[in-house]
């Protein structure tokens, strides 16, 4: 009897004991760095006679818990409605290995890629001109700018959050704990997440958002 399950092409790349299970047009190249949240390499994506550099993440066992299937399915929400130059841009969600659900395990988002994180950087010591330094926040700002008017607050600003590259570009990452901003007296009145994973960093918006009946 054939299986009722779809199986789909996959290839196999193993970079510091990390493997990574992507779709044919994929081919990894290097390890790029490891967060709270997931493992990102470098890769080359083909597709027909183009070829495109970006950034693979993988979320292992994402499906194992209830917060983290969450934050990834809210951070890819938003990451496909926000387009601005100082946010990264999504370029593809991965299908499973198999339709079979009992497989489902791992998670790959693809999105262009950057060299670095400014926390890297600044504990690189490196210097920073004026330029530098203004050149930077005035990218953060346009971003943070831009997030509020789709009256959306990110809540977990900090250096290993802000993506840069060899161009002094920047870009805002990692919305899974972001949430919209109240925009009704009900809305107001909900509950924001009690526990936020960077104890000895709070984002000023977070602190901004903060009232007395609401614990963040």
């Amino acid at each position: 009897m054939a299986s009722q399950f779809i199986e789909f092409p996959k290839k196999v790349f193993t970079l510091q004991s990390h493997a990574f299970v992507v779709d044919p047009q994929y081919t990894v190249e290097a390890f790029v760095g490891q967060g709270a949240q997931g493992i990102i390499c470098a890769a080359q994506r083909t597709k027909g006679n183009t070829s495109q550099q970006v950034a693979i993440k993988k979320i292992p066992n994402v499906l194992d818990e209830i917060v983290s299937c969450k934050r990834l399915l809210r951070e890819l929400r938003l990451l496909r409605h926000l387009q601005h130059e100082n946010l990264p841009q999504l370029i593809d969600i991965m299908l499973p290995p198999s339709s079979n659900v009992l497989r489902w395990k791992d998670a790959y988002i693809v999105t262009d890629l950057m060299d670095t994180d400014l926390l890297y950087i600044l504990k690189s010591g490196q210097e920073f001109t004026d330029d530098h330094v203004q050149y930077l926040t005035f990218q953060l700002l346009s971003g943070l700018s831009y997030l509020h008017s789709a009256n959306v607050v990110h809540r977990d600003l900090k250096p290993s959050n802000l993506l840069v590259n060899r161009n002094c570009d920047l870009k805002i990452c990692d919305f899974g704990l972001a949430r919209s901003c109240a925009s009704t007296p009900e809305d107001d009145q909900q509950m924001l997440t009690m526990y936020v994973t960077t104890r000895w960093y709070r984002a000023p918006e977070l602190l901004c958002l903060n009232t007395i009946s609401r614990v963040q």
